[in-house]
């Protein structure tokens, strides 16, 4: 299989474009890959916002997605980049992703900040809880097209439970790690690979 034309990178909840995984993920593909469009957007809070967004940056770009694009989602970015993939059929690598955020993210309904920059504010309201769950998709389709990273050291997501849901999938399931997958840099390689993503002849 080619490797995709145009690479999404989504974030996680209070998360960004400034995490260390998108960063780390950025820095290789400008350096190895700068022929592929990388895209890793600021999501804003509301979850149909958020995907209504994607799919219109998606739509605009005028490619055939199953053929030419990937995304890679982390936690509540999973989610979201499985979402993409059941309407799209894109190829899909999710990290520690979020399998129930309708009823996890349920006690972040307020005010929070991003883990970035403690001083940027955004507010979680009770109205997304209903719009995660009319996204959720029924079952991970198409599953084969997907790559998981469960980490079983996960603070926050049961390891077991992602591992359910992306049975069929690819899936790489870690002794330890956490759920930021701080050994990011351990795993980069799997990931690439999974996405036919060499570095190009010519690239600096």
């Amino acid at each position: 299989m080619a490797a995709p034309t145009h690479l999404l990178y989504l974030h996680g909840f209070r998360s960004s474009p400034l995490s260390f995984k998108a960063q780390r993920m950025g820095r290789w593909m400008a350096e190895h890959r700068p022929d592929i469009v990388w895209h890793c957007p600021q999501l804003p809070p509301s979850p149909a916002e958020a995907v209504a967004g994607l799919l219109d940056t998606i739509a605009r770009w005028g490619i055939d997605p199953s053929a030419d694009l990937a995304v890679i989602g982390s936690s509540l970015g999973g989610f979201y980049a499985t979402v993409l993939a059941a309407r799209l059929g894109c190829r899909f690598v999710v990290i520690n992703p979020a399998v129930e955020p309708a009823r996890d993210l349920e006690k972040y309904i307020g005010e929070q900040t991003t883990w970035q920059d403690p001083s940027e504010h955004f507010h979680f309201k009770a109205a997304f809880i209903p719009e995660l769950q009319a996204l959720r998709p029924a079952t991970v389709s198409p599953v084969q097209r997907g790559l998981a990273i469960i980490a079983q050291g996960d603070e926050l997501l049961d390891w077991r439970e992602m591992f359910a849901r992306y049975e069929g999938a690819h899936i790489k399931l870690l002794e330890g790690s956490d759920h930021a997958l701080s050994d990011f840099d351990d795993h980069l390689a799997d990931i690439l690979g999974f996405l036919d993503l060499t570095a190009a002849p010519d690239a600096a």
